[in-house]
């Protein structure tokens, strides 16, 4: 295996081991002070803008694997036709054939592989980023103010059990009261309806009368 591929197999296993690292189960403080760490540290982020065009030399490789197997297809194709036309291939000719066949595969799913990890690795560190926003929102809406600093505390005094609990008797303390107005105001609409009644009355009987 020639340097390059070598640095691409160190490569892939150093992915694998990060994505392991991803999903091992850990505490939500521990796990939120490193994901903290590596979208915060600007040495991380110089070491992925080094990762991206690592990633574009390996596509440049994989791309000429893929190339490289396809043509060592069309030397075996070719191959077995001479052979079958009469014309005898010599067995180490055709074994050096098939290590070139093997050695290109090799370094196409190598390659291969690492770029897909890497999408992976991305995605999986993207979607594990959501998460844990969710759960800081979960926790400071819960009343836990180590979730989010200055706004977790905001958000925790507002949302606390205590507060939550304070507002609903408010809220059923002026519902209450908004109906006690209600049917104070139907009782003196019927009493005002009552009077305007009566005093029509008595105006109309008097004009009987006369």
């Amino acid at each position: 295996m020639t340097l390059y591929y070598s640095l691409v197999f160190v490569l892939l296993v150093t992915e694998m081991a990060l994505f392991m690292l991803l999903i091992v189960p850990l505490p939500f403080t521990i796990r939120r002070k490193m994901f903290n760490f590596i979208s915060e540290s600007p040495l991380v982020a110089k070491l992925q803008y080094g990762m991206k065009i690592t990633f574009i030399f390996i596509l440049i490789l994989f791309i000429d694997s893929v190339n490289r197997v396809y043509r060592v297809q069309v030397e075996l194709a070719e191959a077995n036709k001479t052979q079958g036309g009469g014309t005898a291939v010599l067995g180490h000719e055709r074994m050096e054939v098939q290590a070139r066949k093997f050695y290109s595969q090799r370094n196409m799913y190598l390659c291969g592989f690492t770029l897909f990890l890497s999408l992976i690795l991305n995605r999986t560190y993207t979607m594990i980023l959501d998460v844990l926003r969710l759960e800081e929102k979960v926790k400071s809406y819960e009343g836990d103010s180590a979730a989010g600093g200055k706004e977790g505390e905001k958000l925790a005094n507002a949302g606390s059990p205590g507060e939550i609990a304070k507002l609903r008797k408010q809220l059923a303390q002026k519902t209450q009261d908004f109906e006690t107005l209600k049917k104070q105001s139907e009782g003196l609409s019927r009493e005002y309806n009552r009077l305007g009644d009566e005093k029509t009355e008595a105006d109309v009987t008097p004009k009987k009368d006369r």
